[in-house]
């Protein structure tokens, strides 16, 4: 037995009622009543009320200790009465009688309230990361996050998958991030570079001989920071695989995910099998290659409708003349919404930048029409069309826009959101999990207008690989795939290059020639020159799965030393300056800014 508990703050029952124990833990609220005081005792396992008469030696000294004192006490079970009841916790039909206590460690007065989990300035949060993190909500995640990720390796080794762990050294490769850069004492002028993700390693090992790999993987990359990204490190799943097809990869990652959501979330999956969505339709029908498809709301095209001799919307007509495209949402049902329900619509628009969104609803009395700001410049023939292409029906509403792709794409793919959020059809008690798939292998440059790799440069192109027609790369899909549920992406996968003749190829259409590519990737062009087996594989997000499963927001919440938005760690005040010694000893010398 433990000199500082016989029982957790989380276990005791009327079953131990009239024992003696001894429990240890922080105070984590106090309740003074006169002659009785009630001081709920919590550990990591949960929490206990405790009780103490005022004619008890200890009771002063128990009076004057603040909370978050972690003391030690001994006392008795005792049964609480039926109107005292707390099923609120575990350990709710009993308290402990207290006979003796003992101070372990002192607090000084606290920065921020630890019994409540209200929101508290960002600042101060991560510089006293130590007491946030002893919140309930802030603790529950993290103990969460360990349990899905003990959870996922039982299923990797189920599955046949063996773990193993990749350098954290390693050389700089153009991967899509910065790198983070480590200078090396034994190699003067030379830098190590953390990884952006293992994936070279994880075809390395495939060319190894060994079949199914995977690790929880840490990842570095010198990004700026968002509500779903950490500025400086993230985990992964990084799993591969060795003579498969995509389908393969997409059945693994399929029975993990079912298996992880359902035992840790009591909402639905809306797909047993995850939708397979091609990335254009996907574009074109959400705007977006991360869908949520838990809304039921698409995007249609219908520039053709502003090539029509019926439709005045001059507008449109002049900016589709131009080679600007037009796209519509259709809401049913909603002819009875007040004005301001669609003029809403139309500012939150404007306020993203965009010039609004335009709207009419149909209506039918001796003949079809829109009404609306702008449903006058619709003839009844142009109206049934854009039923037709849409299957609107008489009282549904039409939102449109109009403009580059790329633009409309966007702002259509957040209206969308926009639109099911106010009109509340958004089912939140689904998980909703989709593959996009047939990826372009490259895509233009918006600044440059370069020719460059759209997703993962290792990917393997689709087609006859002993005969690819390379003239028009930007019709060229690839075996690129991401997974997505609920509107956020977990990962993106790819079936790999394995041939180094056509994977020199593919790099010259980027502006890579053979020279940069032998220098850039040696260790893996080298290695598939050597028997290499097809291989493909995928990386879900850690952070965002977990994400998910707690209901978070933000990736702070369920990270548990996370740096702030300027990548900076106010807890243990990193990144840090260094000494003369230290540079000299790296062969580094500090340029001063003028």
């Amino acid at each position: 037995m433990s000199k500082y508990r016989t029982h957790t703050c989380g276990e005791l029952t009327i079953n131990q009622n009239g024992k003696d124990i001894i429990l240890s833990g922080w105070i984590n609220k106090k309740r003074d009543h006169g002659n009785l005081l009630f001081v709920d005792l919590r550990d990591n396992y949960g929490i206990t009320q405790c009780v103490v008469e005022k004619n008890n030696s200890y009771f002063q000294k128990l009076e004057k200790l603040p909370l978050e004192s972690v003391i030690k006490i001994l006392g008795k079970v005792v049964k609480r009465s039926k109107d005292t009841i707390n099923r609120e916790i575990k350990t709710g039909e009993i308290e402990i009688s207290i006979s003796s206590l003992e101070l372990l460690g002192a607090t000084k007065e606290l920065p921020l309230p630890v019994f409540t989990d209200q929101e508290y300035a960002e600042e101060i949060r991560l510089k006293y990361r130590f007491l946030d993190l002893r919140r309930k909500k802030i603790h529950q995640n993290i103990i969460l996050r360990s349990e899905i990720i003990s959870f996922i390796r039982s299923e990797m080794h189920k599955l046949g998958f063996n773990e193993f762990q990749t350098p954290i050294l390693t050389s700089s490769s153009p991967e899509g991030a910065r790198d983070f850069l480590v200078p090396s004492r034994l190699n003067p002028g030379k830098f190590y570079a953390l990884p952006q993700a293992p994936q070279q390693f994880k075809q390395l090992i495939m060319v190894s001989g060994f079949d199914k790999y995977f690790q929880i993987a840490p990842c570095f990359r010198d990004e700026d920071a968002r509500a779903d990204r950490s500025p400086g490190e993230f985990y992964q799943l990084d799993l591969e695989m060795s003579f498969v097809e995509q389908e393969d990869v997409f059945e693994v990652v399929e029975k993990l995910m079912s298996k992880l959501f359902k035992k840790f979330s009591n909402k639905k999956l809306l797909f047993e099998k995850f939708p397979r969505i091609k990335f254009s339709d996907s574009m074109m029908k959400y705007g977006t290659d991360k869908p949520d498809l838990r809304n039921p709301l698409e995007i249609y095209d219908i520039t053709n409708i502003f090539k029509r001799d019926d439709v005045k919307f001059e507008i449109f007509k002049n900016l589709v003349k131009k080679g600007s495209v037009a796209r519509c949402i259709v809401t049913k049902k909603t002819k009875d919404k007040p004005r301001s329900f669609f003029d809403g619509i139309d500012n939150w628009a404007k306020e993203q930048g965009a010039s609004g969104l335009a709207y009419f609803t149909l209506e039918k009395d001796k003949h079809l029409t829109g009404k609306g700001p702008i449903g006058k410049f619709f003839g009844s023939d142009a109206l049934q069309e854009i039923m037709k292409i849409s299957s609107a029906e008489i009282g549904d509403s039409v939102f449109l826009a109009c403009g580059k792709q790329n633009e409309v794409e966007k702002i259509l793919s957040h209206g969308r959101q926009k639109i099911a959020s106010d009109l509340n059809i958004i089912d939140e008690n689904t998980f909703a999990f989709c593959w996009i798939v047939d990826y372009p292998m490259f895509e233009k440059d918006e600044v440059t207008n370069k020719i460059k790799f759209s997703h993962n440069p290792f990917s393997m192109p689709q087609g006859n690989i002993n005969n690819l027609d390379l003239s028009k790369p930007l019709e060229l899909k690839a075996y690129q795939y991401d997974i997505v549920c609920n509107g956020v992406e977990l990962s993106s996968g790819a079936i790999r290059n394995h041939v180094p003749e056509l994977m020199y190829k593919l790099f010259e259409v980027a502006g890579y020639n053979k020279k940069i590519v032998d220098e850039k990737f040696s260790g893996m062009i080298n290695a598939l020159s050597y028997g290499a087996p097809p291989h493909g594989g995928i990386a879900p997000g850690i952070d965002r799965i977990v994400m998910l499963l707690a209901g978070e927001k933000n990736i702070r919440e369920i990270t548990m030393f996370p740096m702030n938005q300027n990548a900076q760690d106010l807890m243990m005040n990193a990144p840090s300056t260094v000494n003369e010694d230290q540079l000299k000893e790296l062969n580094l010398s500090l340029k001063k800014k003028k």
